[in-house]
């Protein structure tokens, strides 16, 4: 299971060090995520204008790669500022302001339904549908945006994507990759993933609470725009109560007959996202004719101007850090070239079968190595990507050891997610920062404790279950 590390794969773990350093020191990375993706194009290359033109492309492909969210996320964020600025929002959110009276509530309950609906249709379009709605009743009773986006980024691409026992994407592909049937698979990673999403929760919720009481969080921690924009009486008056409280009940029916849709229907992850994405806009233009009336038109055009000002300006600092880890997966070939080896599965892949491949065989090294093999793995930002190494990798690890193949490939599984799939990789976890008007690094920065305490304490809980 040999692996040909190049120089491509060091100066890419150069890097990856030096962006993590960066953003811990709450520095820009932006200046060396270019020059990342200039030296490692240079070196598989050797063309000075091949190189430069790379930074550009890489630009384009992770533009092309994040566009779907940017646009769902530019759309619910245009649709929140009619519904702000008619006064739906605040009738809307009248029954649940009853219910959720303290910051504690509001993070327990925003996490635990965010967790359902991901697990029926993966998270980002429970975050679109879950950030519209709640994110002011929670800001209202003193969680700040930031640890809104923290609840709803952890239960729902940390707990709910890592264990996908709904949809079964993510074991089909470990699954497969380890040889083993996805039941079995399914039923090793339930006591890990409700072990690490226990421990990662409520470590998250201890550092909020204790960060809010030292003062060293607050409303405006993180910020870098709000959704939710302060209206005038006159604005406020554009639709009669009756009207308000029609569309209060209008818009949550619809969104739940497209929950309903997806169902039916079996749509998912994009197609469902898609959906939501489709029906915010008709709500958008339904509201705004009737509470504009002549100047609807206009005013139509004027808050999809303000949704796509808002998604690009979260977005613009993501797309240098993306361009840079979307070299370390299949994106190197299409920004790059065919410049690695060819046995060569992407510098992160290639990297997490070499860290396999000279650690020692035993049941508490395997554990670690497929948690640092997964993590490896997710730092391409999709998490899923990964997962197909860690189930293989877990595969030669439980036939050396003779036991607990299914339990490795959960955890691999798990590691990778986590990691990948949005908790602690920026542009993966845009969708809940982007919708709660806050920073993906600090967001990121904030996950970064929670999440490697749940992953130490999930290894050990796997060493005594192999």
């Amino acid at each position: 299971m040999g692996v040909e590390l190049t120089a491509l794969h060091w100066i890419y773990v150069v890097f990856i060090g030096l962006i993590i350093g960066f953003m811990v020191k709450r520095r820009d990375t932006t200046l060396i995520s270019i020059l990342g993706i200039f030296l490692i194009s240079i070196t598989a290359t050797g063309s000075l204008t091949g190189s430069v033109s790379s930074i550009f492309n890489s630009f384009i492909y992770a533009i092309t790669e994040l566009l779907p969210t940017i646009l769902v996320i530019s759309i619910i964020v245009a649709m929140s500022r009619v519904l702000t600025s008619t006064g739906i929002n605040d009738v809307m959110i009248s029954p649940f302001s009853k219910l959720i009276r303290t910051p504690g509530l509001a993070y327990w309950t925003i996490g635990i339904l965010m967790m359902i609906i991901s697990w029926f249709f993966w998270p980002s379009p429970a975050v679109a549908l879950m950030g519209a709605v709640l994110l002011p009743v929670a800001i209202r009773v003193g969680l700040p945006a930031l640890g809104v986006a923290m609840a709803m980024n952890l239960f729902g691409h940390g707990i709910a994507l890592s264990g996908d026992f709904i949809i079964q994407a993510a074991p089909k592909l470990t699954a497969d990759a380890a040889g083993l049937p996805v039941s079995e698979v399914i039923h090793a990673s339930i006591p890990l993933v409700f072990v690490m999403g226990l421990v990662t929760t409520i470590a998250a919720f201890y550092f909020l609470k204790r960060d809010l009481k030292s003062g060293k969080l607050n409303a405006s921690t993180g910020l870098t725009a709000n959704p939710v924009k302060t209206t005038s009486d006159q604005e406020l008056n554009l639709l009669s109560r009756k009207q308000k409280r029609f569309f209060a009940l209008f818009i949550p029916v619809m969104f739940s007959l497209d929950v309903a849709a997806m169902s039916i229907f079996q749509l998912q992850g994009g197609d469902a996202t898609a959906l939501i994405g489709g029906t915010s806009v008709l709500i958008l233009l339904l509201i705004t004719m009737v509470s504009h009336k002549n100047k609807g038109l206009e005013k139509t055009t004027s808050y999809m101007i303000d949704g796509f000002q808002f998604g690009f300006k979260v977005f613009g600092p993501v797309i240098p850090i993306a361009a840079f880890f979307y070299l370390g997966d299949s994106g190197f070939a299409k920004i790059i070239g065919e410049f690695l080896p060819k046995t060569s599965h992407g510098i992160v892949n290639d990297l997490g079968v070499a860290l396999a491949s000279v650690v020692p065989l035993s049941k508490e090294i395997g554990a670690i190595t497929l948690t640092t093999v997964g993590a490896i793995t997710g730092l391409d930002g999709s998490g899923f990507s990964g997962i197909s190494l860690a189930g293989s990798v877990a595969n030669i690890f439980g036939t050396a050891i003779g036991a607990g193949a299914a339990t490795l490939t959960a955890l691999g599984q798990i590691s990778a997610i986590w990691v990948g799939g949005g908790t602690l990789v920026p542009w993966a976890l845009i969708p809940a920062a982007a919708i709660c008007g806050v920073d993906p690094f600090e967001l990121a920065r904030r996950n970064i404790k929670p999440v490697f305490i749940g992953l130490v304490v999930t290894t050990i809980v796997a060493i005594f279950l192999i």
